[in-house]
């Protein structure tokens, strides 16, 4: 039986400091009034999420609560939503991930950016777009597929980032988290100092905003959080090391085994 080739959509929107892309993908024409609606619809999100959540608008919400001006109770009701979301994930990765512990205070940008990206994919879910895949800045999230095939997406080599370290069959989303491109940024939230234990970190699972979260905290705690990793349902995770050397969980899904060398595997703990 043939099938028809895909149709492709593209876009671009310059939100939260980066440029988030959008890519539809269907065999219905992708020009149609419902789905201008749904892009503009997520383009929409993303700049709620960027005007709620970013910590240098002084205006901000989150700013505002920080400073002390309003309370939980008086912010837009996705900051709670928000922060019960890193409270689970603080709880899931052993505390290595942790917005209360940044300096200048809270600050939940490990978790904010895979939110709102998984909220405006879910805004894209309209009749005739058969795959979709937001990406904010190497940050993930995706339904369906290129035709009768799943999406692949490459992770980059953190020593060559003009080059790939593996590819990886995309499982609803993929978050990467290191210091490679922008120098010490991550903070060791049991020290408050920037530091990493391992290069780059990805994770794989059904949510991004989880996934971003446990990626920031597995480029930190290393082997630890990939150990917790490892019992987390739905799940995966990969790490390379500053020496190249790689550590995964059982079922991270590489689309080429032979991708896998150098490497170890997690240890469950």
């Amino acid at each position: 039986m043939t099938t028809s080739a895909p149709r492709t959509r593209h876009h671009r929107i310059t939100v939260m400091g980066t440029v988030v892309t959008v890519d539809l993908y269907g065999t219905d024409p992708l020009d149609r009034p419902e789905v201008d609606d749904a892009m503009s619809d997520a383009e929409a999100i993303l700049h709620r999420a960027d005007r709620t959540f970013s910590t240098w608008r002084a205006d901000s919400p989150i700013s505002r609560l920080r400073r002390g001006e309003i309370t939980l109770g008086e912010a837009p009701s996705e900051v709670a939503d928000v922060l019960d979301g890193c409270r689970v994930a603080k709880d899931l990765s052993g505390g290595w991930f942790d917005p209360w512990a940044m300096p200048g205070g809270l600050d939940p940008t490990g978790y904010v950016k895979g939110w709102a990206a998984a909220k405006a994919l879910e805004a894209l879910r309209v009749e005739g777009v058969e795959g979709a895949m937001v990406n904010a800045a190497g940050d993930i999230a995706s339904f369906g597929g290129l035709g009768d095939n799943p999406f692949r997406v490459g992770i980059v080599r953190p020593d060559a980032p003009g080059a790939l370290a593996c590819v990886v069959t995309l499982r609803a989303s993929i978050a990467t988290s290191g210091d490679y491109l922008r120098g010490p940024h991550l903070i060791n939230p049991f020290s408050a100092e920037p530091s990493t234990s391992v290069a780059s970190a990805s994770v794989t699972g059904p949510d991004l905003a989880l996934a971003d979260a446990l990626a920031t905290a597995l480029a930190v705690g290393g082997d630890e959080v990939l150990a917790r990793i490892e019992w987390l349902e739905g799940y995966e995770a990969l790490t390379i090391g500053v020496d190249g050397v790689r550590g995964w969980t059982t079922g991270f899904a590489f689309a080429d085994v032979l991708n896998r060398r150098p490497a170890t595997r997690a240890t469950p703990g």
